[in-house]
């Protein structure tokens, strides 16, 4: 069974660094893509940032140049770097990864972390 586990979530002040991990067990497959999504209350989850498994990238227009995806395939691990965060960026942050198994793309999604950007 394919598990999800997100770390690295907390409460920062507005300008400090954060650095989220979700680590993917479990998978036979080939993790194709690996993201991060967001949400607040009462608010659908968006999508933060995504990294395609030819470590092709994409950011939403609101993290563009303070947040950086990246992954490493032998640790089935995809990290989040977040800086220079503001009060807007406080929210749920969950992984979600899309497993193909040549047939098939299953979509697999974490517990979520909280990030919490005050003063």
């Amino acid at each position: 069974q394919v598990r999800l586990a997100e770390s690295g979530g907390g409460l920062v002040q507005p300008g400090g660094s954060l650095r989220l991990s979700c680590v993917v067990s479990g998978s036979s497959y080939t993790i194709n893509v690996m993201a991060w999504y967001r949400q607040t209350p009462g608010k659908t989850r968006e999508l933060v940032s995504i990294i395609t498994s030819g470590a092709g990238t994409k950011y939403a227009d609101s993290v563009k140049g303070r947040f950086t995806i990246s992954r490493d395939n032998a640790r089935n691990t995809v990290y989040l770097q977040m800086n220079n965060l503001k009060p807007e960026d406080t929210a749920v942050y969950y992984c979600k990864v899309e497993e193909n198994d040549g047939h098939a793309t299953r979509i697999y999604w974490g517990m979520g972390t909280q990030v919490t950007v005050s003063s």
